[in-house]
Order: C-alpha cells, then structure tokens, then sequence
C-alpha cells in the first residue's frame, strides 16, 4: 500500500505565505504525476496544480504568479509554495498522486492516492 502524508497547513493573513509538503511512502516504484487539489465550504474539489515526473508543471488560473509547485524525486514530495495568499484560498488541500507500485519485486500497476487534507485558512 502506499501513503500520502500532507503537511504544512494553518491559519495565515491575507498576503502571507504557506508551504505545503507531501510525502508519499510504502510500495513504490515509481511516482508519475503529482496534484495539489483544493475544497472549499460548499464547493466542489478543483484542481489547483500538477507536476508530471519531467517537472513539467500546470496551473489553475486563480493561482498562477503565486503558487508554485515542486516535487523532490529522491524523496517522494511533492510541495506547494503558496504566496500572496487571498481570503478565497481557503479551503482543505489534498495532494493526490498516480503512483506505480512494485509488485512481485517488479514493476506493477499504476494506482491514484489521496492524501487526507491539510486545511488552510487565509483571513482577511
């Protein structure tokens, strides 16, 4: 089995700055692609960014310019730097990950994992 571990969350004025970090640990071979998701209070999970294992990097357009995210291979993170934070970013983030794992002590099927939610709260 393979675990997302989130980190990083809290409580931060308007215009500061949070670090998410996500660490994913068990049976795995290989990470493909790595997202940062996001629900507010009565909305639905949006997409806010993904990394793919090249480090080519999406964006929602709410975020461009002041997130930015990256991801550590040897260690199986994936961060999200956020800044400039607004009222409208809060909400609970999820890293979710497409992840290969070994299986047989050979490469396996690849699965996707969510992590649990780390909430962020921006006040104005």
């Amino acid at each position: 089995q393979v675990q997302l571990v989130e980190s990083g969350g809290g409580l931060v004025q308007a215009g500061g700055s949070l670090r998410l970090s996500c660490a994913a640990s068990g049976n795995i071979f290989s990470i493909n692609l790595m997202s940062w998701y996001r629900q507010a209070p009565g909305k639905q999970r949006e997409l806010v960014t993904t990394i793919s294992s090249d480090g080519s990097t999406n964006y929602a357009d709410s975020v461009k310019g002041r997130f930015t995210i990256s991801r550590d291979n040897a260690k199986n993170t994936v961060y999200l730097e956020m800044n400039s934070l607004k009222p409208e970013d809060t909400a609970v983030y999820y890293c979710h990950s497409i992840v290969r794992i070994v299986r047989f002590g050979n490469t396996g099927p690849e699965y996707s994992y969510w992590g649990q939610g780390t909430q962020v709260t921006v006040s104005s």
